[in-house]
């Protein structure tokens, strides 16, 4: 049977640095290269087979892994977080770094992360890219509103945006500077524009094959809309990855860290280890699906008992989690199971 190379890669914008070991740890090759496509496949060339290689998530690491992944016999990738805990050391350097890697992979003990398959990974750059743009939407509206109010106009705040009050406000205003008119004009253009593309991506993306029947399930939930049900689906990927609800809420960012010393247990606040924009979606959606659903307005009130709306809003999103898991891993519209009555 032919011995296995292994080999680590630190990851940068221009250059990537390698190690290359055997399965004892004796160094077959050290050394950089440029961070192209060309200067890749010039090196895969001189490289001993077969091999197996790991690298770090980083911006960088998809495009590099798609193309190594067809010539590799396996292909890893490690988690920041979890890696940065194994190889911090006094003396760091790029050489280093992937020397440490190729070590943790030679004896299996690397840190690995889940890697997304590419067509996922494509349309959720299309979702966060959308989500980009609605934030400079509201970026926009603000700017809007304060201009307005440094010139001291007066305006309907729940009417401000509607194109028809806009322009009309725009004709009547009075005693306002000529520059702050054009300058909320601008804003307006601009405000329309963002508004028009968000809304082309999202068309772009729910219309793909790959998601379309998923995305229509999970809105068979009441209270899950087309935005929450897209950012699940592109954000988990693979349901089947998650062995459980707690697993899933964990990943979502809708638990507490945990620690424990000397026999006690002590929860601390949100932790940061999550998905900040599956969180994100969440959250805002724990806040509305109450009032289109019955069993989360249910979960809803019974926390809201205590007094802690933060608390309530945590708890009806674990349950979307819950609900969501379920229905993507059954793949079946959502259905509640009716409680059997007393006789």
């Amino acid at each position: 049977m032919e011995s296995m190379y292994y080999i680590g890669l630190d990851i940068h914008k221009k250059i990537i640095a390698f190690c290359i070991k055997t399965v004892s740890g004796h160094v077959i090759k050290r050394g950089t290269v440029s961070a192209t496509r060309q200067a890749l496949n010039a090196w895969l060339e001189d490289l001993p087979r077969p091999w197996m290689v790991a690298m770090e998530a980083t911006l960088f690491t998809g495009w590099i892994y798609d193309f190594l992944k067809p010539h590799a016999h396996g292909i890893k990738v490690a988690h920041p977080e979890m890696l940065k805990a194994i190889t911090a050391a006094k003396k760091k350097n790029d050489q280093d770094d992937a020397d440490k890697i190729t070590d943790l992979l030679r004896v299996n003990m690397l840190p690995e992360c889940y890697m997304m398959p590419a067509e996922f990974r494509e349309l959720r750059r299309i979702l966060r890219y959308r989500n980009h743009i609605v934030r400079t939407a509201v970026k926009e509206k603000n700017k809007i509103s304060g201009l307005l109010m440094e010139v001291g106009a007066t305006y309907n705040k729940k009417r401000l945006h509607g194109k028809n009050y806009f322009a009309e406000l725009m004709d009547h205003i009075e005693n306002v500077p000529e520059s702050v008119i054009n300058m909320l004009k601008l804003s307006r253009s601009n405000l329309e524009i963002f508004t028009d593309i968000q809304k082309k991506l999202v068309q772009t993306i729910k219309e793909n094959i790959l998601i379309r029947k998923r995305v229509k399930r999970l809105q068979t939930i009441q209270g899950v809309g087309e935005i929450t049900a897209l950012t699940w689906v592109l954000e988990i990927a693979e349901p089947d990855r998650f062995s459980s609800i707690a697993q899933a809420v964990s990943y979502c960012g809708l638990c507490s860290a945990q620690k424990e010393s000397a026999g006690k247990e002590y929860r601390g606040p949100i932790s940061k280890k999550r998905n900040k924009h599956i969180q994100t979606i969440l959250i805002e959606a724990a806040k509305l699906a109450p009032y289109w659903n019955p069993q989360l307005a249910e979960v809803r009130q019974k926390e809201l008992a205590t007094g802690n709306k933060n608390k309530a809003t945590l708890a009806v999103a674990r349950k979307l989690v819950a609900y969501m898991l379920a229905v993507d891993k059954n793949k079946k519209d959502f259905q509640i199971k009716e409680s059997k009555k007393a006789a």
